[in-house]
């Protein structure tokens, strides 16, 4: 025979006073009494019997609590358990979706301008703190060329085959022309034509070795330089990682304890600690996941929650992910929805750019 879940070993009076207990700590952020919970039941109990069951899910390992004479709040166990079985998803307004179809709509020829922005309004709308982790560019490479800004600053610019523009800044060496700089980009779009941009610093240094006698010194230079400005990112995924709304996590915290957690968190998020290992997560299942406290060991020293979601590109690949940190007692049922249409938002804009 099939093993009954733990849900379903639950009575219907057990599951009531379960779902009014999480739903209103999630609200409160505070232990809830037999007193609180006789007042918001739908059914009449008293608190003698409300108190007996609230001891039982105690024992199933549901329920805990601070100090003897408080009241409960659900366990890591008890709030997935609520998460998987109990939770009603609730409808997104109209002012939050015009919100997010507005955080999209732009006309960068970056993708990252667009996402950071999205990252900003998903923190806003949800009090936590987003994280957006932006696809690789795997495209293959069409157009590299250097532009001058002034003697000291200058723009790499590379364009890939699916439309992609990316541009970043660097130090040129000292000497530049445009001859040169016409001379190193003609130069890199003979070699790198066809390669992608996690090539780039192999295809260069293999190429610059065989024409050593062949390049300018400046130009061998600037190309070096110029390649620089990419190789953070190849080599870490340096920015593919945008996170907003920090202060939201660390405002309503008085123990410096607790600020300490919420800081290596983040640190530990900025180093690229595990960042493969979020998108991995997306991929094991569809749909928002729901990852709480412990469950994820990037998560379980802050005892955060994370709702994460996926977001696909035309071939329906996923290519990198949304979601938002806080504390374990977030409003599940009003966030989980709004990842999942920012997730979708995302995977369409992205599809539409390289149609």
């Amino acid at each position: 025979m099939k093993k009954k879940s733990q849900i379903e070993k639950l009575t219907d009076r057990s599951k009531e006073i379960f779902r009014c207990l999480v739903e209103t700590y999630l609200n409160t952020g505070e232990p809830v009494g037999s007193r609180t919970l006789a007042k918001n039941l739908r059914n009449n109990l008293s608190s003698s019997t409300i108190r007996n069951i609230m001891q039982d899910l105690e024992e199933s390992g549901l329920l805990g609590s601070i100090h003897i004479s408080s009241g409960r709040i659900p366990t890591h166990t008890g709030l997935r358990l609520f998460v998987d079985g109990l939770l009603e998803i609730s409808d997104m307004t109209k002012e939050t979706k015009k919100e997010l179809e507005g955080s999209i709509k732009g006309s960068e020829n970056e993708i990252h301008p667009i996402l950071d922005r999205v990252g900003s309004i998903l923190s806003g709308l949800t009090s936590g703190a987003s994280l957006v982790l932006a696809p690789k560019i795997e495209s293959s490479i069409k157009h590299i060329e250097f532009v001058s800004l002034s003697t000291n600053r200058a723009l790499v610019v590379l364009v890939t085959t699916d439309g992609q523009v990316e541009n970043r800044f660097f130090k040129p060496p000292v000497g530049l022309n445009s001859s040169i700089m016409r001379e190193a980009g003609n130069f890199l779009n003979s070699i790198l034509s066809g390669h992608t941009i996690s090539e780039i610093r192999k295809v260069i240094t293999e190429e610059i070795e065989k024409n050593q006698n062949h390049l300018d010194k400046i130009t061998h230079k600037l190309i070096k330089s110029g390649v620089a400005a990419w190789a953070p990112d190849v080599i870490s995924g340096r920015d593919r990682l945008i996170i907003r709304g920090r202060s939201n996590l660390i405002g309503d915290l008085e123990n410096q304890e607790e600020i300490e957690k919420i800081r290596i968190l983040f640190d530990d998020l900025e180093k690229k600690k595990d960042l493969e290992h979020l998108l991995d997560l997306t991929e094991e299942g569809e749909g928002v996941r729901v990852f709480i406290g412990s469950e994820n060991k990037l998560f379980s020293l802050s005892e955060s929650s994370l709702v994460l979601s996926p977001y696909t590109n035309s071939k329906s690949k996923v290519i990198g992910a949304v979601g938002v940190i806080g504390p374990t007692r977030l409003n599940y049922g009003r966030i989980v929805p709004i990842v999942d249409y920012t997730a979708q938002l995302i995977g369409k804009m992205i599809s539409e750019r390289n149609a």
